[in-house]
């Protein structure tokens, strides 16, 4: 694509983990990106994950201060995220972390304020904003086909965690929750689409005081304490005077709640699920029947995900593929820690308003980070 400049970015990788396997199988799929080390709190981890994809299994320490690392990419749990991209940003390193980008707000103010005094970039997680559906969602909203959004639901239901992950307890801590852990995908989609958040009002609740792991592993069986809401509902007003009602539970088994649908002056949009890069759009123009369009044959739409049996698009890496080609083209990237810090807010308060009964005020605000292009997503993936 003429004038566009791919910086091949030098990653090393924190936390190998059940998400880092997604980074790693994604990264050859984009040639800003090159793996070159990987480390964990536990070493065996780090050496399973390095022998598997050709790395330098280090400690996290070496490998933050590594001169063979331009950037961190921080995969370990919200309660640490803080600790290793604030050690990162020290030591000079880019940055991109997985959602949230920390456990409260103050901590990722100063997690911007350190990218900003050092001039390096900080990105995080969600990118799926990036995906096909999203950037159709996108083009069909800038180009004005439901108008001006006046009202929308995004809820997110399930059961939970502890029937397929071996390790659930941690979801369930404060820094976690229905709200932490999947309101990013939501929230950041939203702010995409509509632009900054101006306030906040919730209720919570949480359903069961403990927790019955399912999952084979060595703690099935186990229970576990519940310390954080695993039912949250939120009415966020945003600066462009649209109402959106937000539904956030782990107590769910089952329901016919669509993941985002926003309704404009001039027709309604369905999204699929913000989780997934790809999905079915769907389009209804001034209460026409939907119209569906699937992206699943669409660049960062096809299923890839389970490897073993693909049927949903994972594309995990897309955002740090844009933060390196942002620093070629000297551009803030689009999966920027600023919209991850405004995101962040938004739960803090709807989180904050849950307990203490009434609204709350946002004091941060976002410029929507420009859409990306077909041609652009094309050039930031490998052939």
């Amino acid at each position: 694509m003429a004038g566009w400049t791919i910086m091949r970015l030098r990653v090393g990788i924190v936390g190998c983990g059940n998400i880092a396997e997604t980074y790693l199988r994604n990264a050859r799929m984009f040639p800003g990106v090159e793996l070159t080390a990987c480390a964990d709190l536990v070493p065996e981890a780090a050496t399973r994950r390095a022998d598997t994809y050709g790395l330098r299994a280090l400690a996290v320490d070496e490998l933050i201060r590594s001169d063979e690392v331009d950037l961190v990419l921080n995969l370990t749990i919200p309660a640490a995220h803080f600790d290793i991209s604030s050690a990162a940003l020290a030591a000079g390193k880019h940055v991109f972390t997985e959602k949230p980008l920390s456990v409260s707000f103050d901590e990722g103010r100063r997690l911007v304020d350190m990218a900003e005094a050092h001039g390096l970039a900080l990105g995080c997680a969600p990118d799926t904003f990036l995906g096909a559906a999203g950037r159709m969602a996108r083009r069909l909203m800038d180009e004005g086909a439901i108008g001006r959004v006046v009202t929308g639901t995004a809820f997110m239901m399930s059961r939970g965690m502890e029937h397929w992950h071996p390790n659930p307890q941690f979801y369930y801590q404060p820094g976690a929750g229905p709200v932490l852990d999947m309101g990013p995908y939501y929230l950041t989609m939203l702010a995409t689409l509509l632009g900054p958040a101006r306030r906040v009002t919730a209720i919570a609740t949480t359903g069961e005081a403990e927790r019955l792991i399912t999952a084979p592993g060595p703690t099935s069986g186990t229970r576990f304490s519940v310390g954080t809401p695993t039912t949250v509902h939120a009415a966020l007003e945003f600066a462009s005077g649209a109402v959106v009602a937000v539904g956030m539970s782990w107590d769910v088994f089952r329901h016919g709640n669509h993941p985002i649908e926003l309704h404009g002056t001039e027709g309604s949009l369905r999204l699929p699920d913000p989780d997934t890069f790809g999905g079915t759009v769907a389009l209804s123009e001034r209460g026409g029947d939907w119209r569906e369009m699937p992206t699943d044959q669409l660049l960062n739409g096809r299923h890839n995900w389970p490897f073993d049996k693909p049927d949903r698009a994972n594309y995990r890496m897309l955002g740090v593929a844009d933060l390196a080609a942002s620093l070629a083209g000297k551009r803030a990237s689009r999966a920027s820690g600023k919209l991850a810090l405004h995101v962040l807010e938004i739960m803090e308060a709807i989180l904050l308003s849950a307990a203490e009964g009434k609204p709350r005020p946002l004091t941060t605000t976002i410029d929507r980070p420009p859409a990306l292009s077909e041609a652009e997503a094309a050039a930031l993936q490998a052939a």
